[in-house]
């Protein structure tokens, strides 16, 4: 696709900046935990190309169809990615995604796991769950499977062009989706279970990837030995780490989570997404060893994906006094769009 806006710059802002990214026509703003020191991170960048298309060329016109904009950037950031990468990268960025969505429908009410979202008098924060992102994803890459590649790619050129510079909602895209594609090439799929009811649908993509399947191996290679010599993550991305750290098994001991991170020394990451992971399947597992790094971590990092997970592990092991503790030295430091979320979460009163 023809890009509009011309060249796009990136800004790293401070670490008090709650996104990962904001994406603006020719300026986006990015958090500085997008450095890793390996270019390991670049899919966010990705992302906020990709919202030069959906988002800031053809915008969702209420909050209510958030994922017009979202569901089709992470399926264009994901679409860059593979081409950049490879399949097998953005097979695993597509799993991790998957991960995150089964999160996502496990926390949110019923009626917040359709994508198209019901928020009058609520807050447009509530719809900014991985619903909008992945489901709306995997609703694009179902479609793309049921088309080709081919027939689909042309259809959202088409849709680009036609709506460029103009607003659309959930039931506009859906009479062109039907009009344009899935009616006059006979295609058959269930778009209104996909858009108006909960949960994942039967026929969501399924995505395989024989880098995590090597990881899981090796994970369960290292089992009750605690046999280090079968865990070979010389090549590992970002993205293979991570799925090993959600691997983990709950009832990991101390001992076992203490050989690991003494040999691969996770408690010291300085990738925030593998840091982000340990720090709360250490929390959930009890592992103390972690407390110091994970309070600079939190007073640190600003950004919202990372502190709620952390004071949600914290709080429900039954830590919360621990995680007021922290909050309280961080707080001064945060975002409003941050520190408003996880006051709620703690029950947090300045009081």
């Amino acid at each position: 696709m023809v890009r509009i806006f011309g060249d796009v710059d990136i800004i790293v802002l401070p670490p008090s900046f709650p996104f990962g990214g904001m994406e603006n026509p020719r300026l986006t703003f990015a958090t500085p935990t997008i450095i890793a020191g390996d270019r390991s991170l670049v899919s966010l960048v990705a992302h906020e190309l990709a919202h030069s298309w959906s988002g800031n060329l053809v915008t969702n016109s209420t909050w209510n169809d958030f994922w017009l904009n979202e569901g089709f950037t992470v399926y264009f950031e994901r679409r860059i990615m593979e081409d950049m990468y490879g399949k097998d990268y953005a097979d695993m960025l597509a799993i991790l995604g998957y991960q995150d969505l089964i999160r996502s429908i496990d926390e949110e009410s019923k009626a917040d796991q359709a994508l198209k979202l019901k928020l009058k008098r609520r807050h447009p924060d509530v719809g900014m769950t991985d619903i909008a992102y992945e489901k709306g994803c995997f609703f694009l890459k179902m479609i793309e499977e049921a088309s080709g590649r081919e027939l689909f790619d042309s259809f959202l050129k088409n849709y680009f062009l036609e709506h460029k510079f103009q607003t659309i909602n959930t039931e506009e895209f859906v009479n062109y989706l039907n009009e344009k594609l899935l009616i006059p090439n006979q295609i058959a799929v269930n778009v209104e279970e996909w858009i108006y009811e909960s949960g994942i649908p039967s026929n969501c993509p399924v995505v395989e990837s024989k880098n995590f399947t090597s990881v899981e191996e090796q994970l369960a290679a290292f089992g009750s030995e605690n046999n280090l010599d079968e865990i070979n993550p010389l090549d590992w991305s970002t993205h293979e780490w991570l799925h090993f750290i959600r691997s983990m098994p709950e009832d990991f001991s101390n001992k076992q989570l203490e050989i690991i991170d003494s040999r691969f020394q996770l408690t010291q990451s300085g990738n925030c997404e593998i840091a982000c992971a340990w720090f709360e399947k250490s929390i959930r597992c009890n592992y103390e060893a972690i407390d110091q790094n994970l309070e600079k971590f939190l007073v640190r990092v600003g950004r919202r994906k990372f502190l709620t997970p952390l004071y949600r592990a914290l709080k429900e092991s039954d830590h919360l006094n621990r995680a007021i503790e922290i909050y309280e030295k961080a707080r001064p430091n945060y975002h409003h769009v941050s520190s408003h979320t996880i006051d709620e979460l703690l029950g947090y009163s300045k009081s």
